[in-house]
């Protein structure tokens, strides 16, 4: 299946570089070419300027689609093989909805209600597995 879907004739999504955090901006929707392309952006860009957090901003997706979970999904994945955490930013209620209803839970990714929460999230010492109580 072909998800043709209108990222409005962009062929790139720029991967802006913030300090040790990679910062996307998503508009539109992703066509798999270019999903698959920011993948590989991603994961060479944590690796060569040694980042330890990624903040996808999707304020500007109005319909996340199992596709598009799928997608963020492994990008958090392969960020968190690399060492980086991730989290997704500016989703809109309509998509947290979506999300819920396609059954799609996001492993690895934390969500920031704004950019500047996800840059403070990030900032945070992360949190290691959960201690045991005695």
């Amino acid at each position: 299946m072909n998800h043709d879907l209108s990222l409005a004739g962009q062929a790139h999504v720029p991967v802006l570089r913030l300090g040790d955090v990679l910062l996307i901006t998503l508009q539109g929707d992703l066509h798999d070419s270019t999903a698959h392309r920011l993948q590989q952006d991603i994961a060479e860009q944590i690796v060569r300027n040694r980042v330890t957090g990624v903040v996808i901003d999707i304020s500007g997706v109005e319909i996340v689609d199992s596709y598009l979970g799928r997608v963020l999904a492994e990008i958090a994945a392969s960020a968190r093989l690399l060492a980086a955490r991730t989290v997704v930013a500016g989703m809109r209620p309509a998509v947290a909805i979506t999300l819920v209803e396609l059954g799609l839970s996001l492993p690895g990714l934390r969500t920031a209600l704004n950019t500047e929460a996800a840059l403070e999230l990030l900032a945070a010492p992360a949190a290691g597995p959960p201690r045991e109580r005695r």
